[in-house]
């Protein structure tokens, strides 16, 4: 597996904590169809067992099984106190719903 997390974006994770979860979020189209998008976020998952667990520069990423492949980054965006992590790299799927 390749991920990359990006220093601004390892600097903000370890002051919120140093855990985050990069998943697949089902969104849904108007006219219907949906798609599974990766996301980041800064915290631990519900499951964590279900997550493939990585641990590195004082970091714990937990990442979905079907991304462990991919080669993904993980930065931050934002400005002053509104900042938030996201991911690069994970094409959309087909949703299996």
């Amino acid at each position: 597996m390749a991920i990359n997390v990006t220093e601004p974006a390892s600097e903000w994770l370890l002051k919120k904590g140093g855990v985050a979860t990069v998943r697949l979020s089902p969104r849904h189209g108007c006219c219907g169809g949906s798609a599974d998008i990766a996301v980041a976020e800064a915290h631990m998952p519900d499951d964590p067992e279900r997550f493939t667990r990585l641990e590195f520069d004082g970091m714990t990423l937990y990442i979905d099984p079907t991304l462990v492949d991919q080669r993904l980054t993980l930065d931050v965006e934002g400005f002053l106190g509104l900042k938030h992590l996201f991911v690069e790299g994970a094409s959309p799927t087909r949703s299996k719903e």
